[in-house]
């Protein structure tokens, strides 16, 4: 399963609930493996306690029942039966001793022929009547007459029902001899009741009943592995998965015990009972304790998000309606949380004051923009209608040359015609009047220029300083989305919104870089066609001040040449060369007044470039506008 598809709040729960299993997996599972090996420790001891008790039980019961049987052989009343045929005591003797012995099932005398001659029970006399040869036939009793007690014989003879007690017995059969001469005289057979075993191990199985052990049992098995003895009841199922512990002695006590193992066994399920319970009870203790993590874990993540969820809600609403406008809240929270709730604050508060002082500038440098428009066209009229007054003049000139031409032509003829040069020089007087207004007319206009260039040049100052000031607030956004990129990266999960924020926020502080920096490239544009125009400019007046000086000049030669008209007709050569140096004059002021239309067209031109820029810079001020129009704050 992708953790990522899941909120933090499922993340925080899901994590912590982990840890729980992690921290309490091994403690458990410690526990249990601790618990089992006591456990296991406890059963075995108990164990083999128990079957050391039922080694220890057996020993002493069958070598007290083997003294018992070896005393009794050398009893004067049995002895004295066998040698004096008084078997009637030798009867309520035995019939004595079977009843303070009740284990045994019986006790025999035997002759050395076979025969039973005293009995402790009636009933085992004609069990014996008539059967010499299979008493004879007895490995027990051949043993007996050997003066021994067989081991294996005795063990075999547990497995089986015994043809003479109907039941299984421990033959302890011992020859009974003679206290004058110590021969054999016959054989002593005390039964020892097998099934009455079970009374002798019945106090240890009560105990481990009431232990709860229900299914314990005590077995012994002869050495060739056959069982001789079992306090489980034959009809109970055996224990298919069982805990077992077993003593063994080899240097019995009594004679059939060599070789004999004593088994104490129980269901292993029953065994490590507790365990299972206590495995129960961690589990059950488990699950409550995550029961409890999982609310612990919810109502901590729940803390922890809530106030995240919050600022994401937030950052989100900024984002998509652009409303800078939100207050962030705090909720008293003292730790990274609330940090960063903190630093959302701040950083909302300097991007309301960046957009502020964006829109601000903005709205400086659209109104500046639009002045220097308004500027722009009152200048081009201006100079248009300086063209117009230039061009005037420059037909004015043309026609003054060629009346100068003519008078040239006809000064020969000044004599016979005074009175039409005296004619002609008023014309060319009042022509040069009007020739001294237009010059004045023209210098006036290139004065205006020279101030309206200087006053764009000024602007054009005061439009490279509003872009600085703009520049400077791109690149004070640009280290704010900086800023806010780095703790977006260093705030992990929890920054992404902050992130994609702090790039538009440094996207459109990269756009107002460059369009400050288009609009400084257009302003120096500017400001090098405004040296030029204001070169130009200075030149054309100086030009013009010149042709000015010219035409006065030439004005005051007329008025001469009018007062020697008047006073002298035999002047009329000097008329004459003084009307070839007007023609001279006037074509260099026709020259000068080309020259300065000329430039009034470049003027003109760059005037044009410059309104171009102004419509490019307005173009670049809207669209700054319309990026900071998008916060509302």
């Amino acid at each position: 399963m992708r953790l990522s598809g899941l909120k933090l709040r499922g993340r925080l729960t899901l994590w912590v609930c982990l840890l729980l299993v992690a921290a309490l997996t091994p403690v458990v599972a410690v526990g249990v493996h601790v618990i089992r090996r006591n456990l296991e420790q406890q059963v075995q001891g108990v164990l083999h306690v128990e079957a050391q008790g039922l080694q220890d039980l057996i020993e002493a019961s069958l070598h007290e029942r083997e003294a018992n049987a070896r005393a009794w052989t050398e009893d004067a009343i049995v002895r004295g039966a066998l040698l004096f045929d008084t078997y009637a005591k030798s009867d309520a003797v035995l019939a004595s001793l079977n009843g303070r012995h009740t284990s045994f099932a019986g006790l025999v005398l035997f002759t050395a022929d076979g025969r039973a001659v005293s009995v402790s029970r009636p009933e085992l006399r004609q069990a014996f009547a008539g059967r010499e040869q299979e008493v004879l036939a007895a490995p027990w009793f051949q043993t007996a007459l050997e003066g021994r007690l067989d081991a294996a014989i005795l063990t075999n003879a547990l497995t089986k029902k015994d043809p003479f007690f109907a039941r299984p017995v421990m033959p302890l059969a011992l020859p009974v001899l003679s206290p004058i001469s110590g021969a054999r005289v016959g054989v002593l057979l005390a039964a020892y009741d097998w099934g009455q075993l079970e009374e002798v191990v019945a106090g240890a199985v009560n105990r481990a009943h009431d232990r709860g052990q229900r299914s314990f049992t005590l077995e012994i098995f002869a050495p060739d592995g056959g069982r001789l003895f079992s306090s489980r009841a034959a009809t109970a199922p055996g224990l298919v998965d069982s805990v077992r512990a077993e003593a063994r002695d080899d240097t019995a006590r009594f004679t059939a015990g060599k070789g004999w193992r004593f088994v104490a066994a129980m269901d292993a399920n029953e065994a490590f009972l507790p365990l299972r319970r206590f495995l129960q009870l961690s589990l059950f203790a488990v699950a409550v304790l995550l029961g409890l993590a999982v609310l612990a874990a919810w109502a901590l993540a729940r803390g922890v998000t809530r106030p995240i969820t919050t600022l994401s809600a937030l950052v989100t609403r900024v984002v998509r309606e652009g409303d800078l406008t939100q207050k962030v809240e705090s909720h008293g929270h003292q730790d990274e949380v609330g940090e960063l709730a903190s630093a959302v604050s701040r950083m909302m508060d300097h991007l309301r004051e960046s957009t502020t002082s964006l829109q601000q500038a903005t709205r400086v440098l659209g109104q500046t923009v639009g002045e220097l428009t308004q500027a722009t066209e009152q200048q081009e009229r201006n100079l248009t209608r300086q063209g117009a007054a230039i061009q005037e003049t420059q037909v004015t000139a043309k026609e003054i040359q060629q009346t100068s031409q003519l008078a040239a032509e006809r000064s020969q003829a000044v004599l016979a015609l005074v009175a039409r040069a005296r004619e002609a020089g008023g014309s060319g007087q009042k022509a040069l009047g009007a020739s001294l207004d237009g010059f004045e007319q023209l210098r006036e206009h290139g004065a205006r220029l020279a101030d309206g260039i200087s006053s764009l040049h000024e602007r054009t100052h005061q439009i490279g300083g509003i872009t600085q000031t703009v520049k400077d607030l791109a690149d004070q956004s640009n280290m704010l989305a900086l800023n806010a990129a780095i703790e977006a990266v260093r705030s992990g999960e929890h920054g992404k919104g902050f992130g994609v924020v702090a790039r538009e926020i440094r996207s459109l502080a990269d756009q107002s870089i460059h369009a400050t920096g288009r609009v400084r490239e257009i302003l120096d544009a500017i400001r090098g066609g405004i040296r030029d125009t204001v070169a130009l400019s200075e030149e054309g007046q100086r030009r013009s001040e010149a042709g000015l000086a010219q035409v006065r000049e030439s004005g005051q030669s007329l008025h001469a040449l009018t007062d020697i008209i008047q006073d002298n007709a035999s002047a009329a050569q000097q008329i004459a060369a003084a009307v070839i140096q007007q023609n001279a004059g006037i074509a260099q002021i026709f020259t000068a007044v080309t020259d300065l239309s000329r430039m009034m067209d470049d003027t003109l031109q760059a005037m044009h470039g410059t309104q171009r820029m102004t419509h490019a810079l307005r173009g670049v001020a809207e669209r700054m506008e319309s990026v900071a129009g998008v916060w509302r704050v």
